[in-house]
């Protein structure tokens, strides 16, 4: 039976470490790094049981993919339980999920000293911001994870600074605490093993259409423990009618939980536009500036010439506020651009992208345009078919045999010949964007 062993859980004032051991298999899918968090608060006083939520959180769905187990000295009891309900969510969702178990031969509950408080996850973009607004009155932590689409590299460290900037920013005028992670979640796994596996079942990357939910919620389970939070909130990016396989949904983040701590999937209900809506209205009542940031391609200010950019600052004129007071450069003669970047295929969307453009129709289709250039442009958007405009296809040849001989080949060789297909494959897409 393949299987993962947590074989040493250390804590020392903000830092955690844990190493793992693999039988079956599942060591290619292991980098060989001990598994480590950074917390921005002592967390010596954290029982083993929640100390250990962190790494499980990164396990369980790589052994379940395999159909194996995950082995730990001691765990919480109301985490182990809600385990079952998040793997038979994935298993719905992804056919290769496998099942498995986990064994831990102590499962103790051992409650907090306070669970009064809440807190939210947070980046600041439209969909964590929108929750922040429905749960304003909680005054919830902000917490902000490095780890996922802030590397740990020191190369990521002034992206990193940034963010931890703009979410103080954002809670110091609203009286609100906040709470910094940094995690080698995707370094401790192989994840250009897990692509190579996985990638043909997925339409993103492992930990977006598997890995994040439970990853995520798992990673602040210390944080809150030490903090009395007992209500965590994850943001919803998607809705009601969007069957995608997202690794953060409902049924995933709304089973997870652990001693003094639900984990919540916030906002599902609304969509893009709605939750820009409860934005709009917010603006109108609140003393305090509201800028977002959503932009792919930086995070010191939104870029506003990138596909997120356009689309959350329509949805922002949709809402009746005026995008350049709320972090994007915004006028008429951008809709032209918007419609020449589709039409000549400078972006090429995905599924998501897709409904997101669809719930933008839909509303403008209820909508007065404020001028000629709107006008025409919702025309052209109401015409469209925007189905031709999503990216159906497959890899390169050159990804899909790599991805194929790395199912089979020695993980050692592999580990050598990844580095050096993955340079090569960024300079041919840096050459191919030089001659667009």
């Amino acid at each position: 039976m393949p299987a993962f062993s947590v074989d040493a859980i250390q804590a020392d004032g903000t830092d955690l470490e844990c190493t793992v051991s693999a039988t079956g298999g599942l060591s290619r899918f292991l980098s060989g790094d001990p598994f480590q968090v950074s917390y921005d608060r002592p967390i010596d006083d954290v029982p083993r049981s929640v100390l250990v939520i962190p790494v499980l959180s990164q396990l369980c769905p790589v052994a379940w993919a395999r159909g194996g187990d995950v082995r730990a000295p001691v765990v919480d009891q109301r985490f182990a339980r809600s385990l079952a309900a998040v793997r038979d969510a994935l298993g719905d969702m992804h056919s290769f999920i496998a099942g498995g178990q986990l064994r831990a031969p102590r499962r103790r509950t051992d409650p907090p000293a306070r669970t009064d408080g809440s807190g939210l996850l947070f980046t600041g973009g439209v969909d964590s911001t929108a929750s922040y607004v429905r749960h304003r009155d909680e005054a919830p932590t902000l917490v902000s994870i490095r780890g996922w689409t802030i590397t740990p590299d020191a190369a990521d460290d002034h992206k990193w600074d940034v963010l931890r900037a703009r979410v103080e920013s954002f809670a110091e005028p609203r009286d609100l605490e906040t709470a910094f992670v940094e995690s080698n979640m995707l370094r401790f796994l192989d994840h250009p093993m897990l692509l190579a596996h996985y990638k043909r079942h997925v339409d993103g990357a492992w930990y977006s259409s598997v890995g994040h939910g439970l990853g995520l919620t798992g990673l602040c389970a210390p944080l809150a423990y030490a903090s009395g939070i007992g209500d965590l909130y994850v943001a919803a990016t998607h809705w009601e009618g969007i069957d995608l396989a997202w690794g953060s949904r409902p049924d995933i983040d709304g089973h997870v939980r652990w001693a003094g701590t639900e984990c919540h999937h916030d906002g599902y209900e609304l969509t893009r536009q709605e939750r820009l809506d409860l934005l709009a209205a917010y603006a109108v009542e609140s003393p305090h500036e509201l800028e977002l940031q959503t932009c792919n391609d930086r995070l010191d200010g939104n870029c506003g010439r990138c596909e997120k950019c356009y689309r959350t600052a329509i949805g922002l004129r949709l809402a009746g506020l005026d995008p350049t007071d709320h972090g994007y450069r915004f006028s008429d003669a951008d809709y032209r651009t918007v419609r020449e970047s589709f039409e000549r295929g400078h972006w090429v969307l995905g599924i998501d992208e897709r409904h997101m453009w669809a719930d933008i129709r839909d509303r403008a289709r209820e909508t007065t345009p404020r001028s000629r250039a709107e006008r025409a442009f919702f025309a052209w958007l109401d015409s469209v078919d925007l189905d031709e405009l999503v990216d159906s296809s497959r890899p390169p040849l050159s990804h899909r045999v790599l991805r194929a001989g790395a199912r089979t080949m020695p993980t050692g060789v592999y580990r050598r010949l990844y580095p050096l297909w993955s340079e090569a494959s960024t300079i041919r897409r840096r050459l191919a964007q030089g001659r667009n």
